[in-house]
């Protein structure tokens, strides 16, 4: 018998509902447990108890576990699962039994960093979404050192190929370092900003996806993420 969890969990662990959804619906009167109007704060086991919304069973996700891994990727690797140019790809670097996993988004061959990867389509096709709002946070070391227009220039409204960019927040951390929060990712996006300034990107690191960092990760080195951080990533926290 599994562990007893919370109701707005369980509508959450099956990608039905978030838990904030879930709580106003719980409230509304459209789930039943075991034929009885379900109440807020209800506990339910996966297993043996009988979930309904709106008059439809609720079913737990296949029994195969998709799989969430955080890379601190390298560089010198591609992000691709093979490369026609004989490069080494990112996928070299995990290595999980009967499992094909695929990189979420894209770090460019020179830039290093924080990279998602799972066999889970769903998650990547959320996080690669242009609605997706969670920003991605990076390390920027550039040369020469930045003016104070130049700054001004990063975080004003700007275009690429005539596409224009989602404001980017701006934060000088050295005289030659920049942090800096995407909330998109054209392609090579940073290191085209900075040129169009006259700004040469030296190492671009990406150190966080919101509240998914990096710690202390060796580069090179890859875990997985817990049941918390998949669900924040897919915004099914409240």
């Amino acid at each position: 018998m599994a562990e007893p969890i919370r109701l707005q969990k369980f509508f959450s662990d099956c990608g039905v509902l978030s838990r904030r959804a879930a709580e106003a619906e719980i409230l509304a009167g459209n789930v039943r447990v075991n034929g009885r109007v379900a109440s807020l704060g209800d506990r339910v086991d996966p297993d043996t108890d009988l979930v309904e919304f709106r008059g439809k069973p609720v079913l737990p996700r296949c029994e195969r576990a998709y799989r969430y891994v955080l890379l601190n990727k390298p560089r010198g690797i591609v992000c691709t699962a093979r490369d026609e140019k004989g490069r080494r790809p990112v996928t070299s670097l995990v290595s999980i039994p009967n499992t094909r996993l695929y990189p979420v988004g894209r770090l460019d061959m020179d830039s290093d960093g924080l990279l998602l990867m799972t066999d889970d389509g769903d998650f990547a096709n959320h996080l690669t979404h242009p609605r997706h709002q969670i920003p991605k946070i990076y390390h920027v070391k550039v040369a020469p050192a930045p003016t104070a227009e130049q700054l001004k220039s990063l975080s004003s409204p700007m275009t690429l190929d005539g596409y224009p960019l989602l404001p980017v927040e701006v934060q000088q951390l050295s005289s030659d370092e920049l942090e800096m929060r995407l909330y998109e990712g054209r392609n090579r996006q940073i290191r085209r900003m900075c040129e169009a300034i006259g700004l040469r990107v030296s190492r671009l690191t990406r150190v966080a996806i919101g509240k998914i960092t990096l710690g202390d990760l060796a580069v090179g080195k890859w875990r997985e993420l817990s049941p918390d951080e998949v669900d924040y990533l897919m915004g099914r926290q409240s």
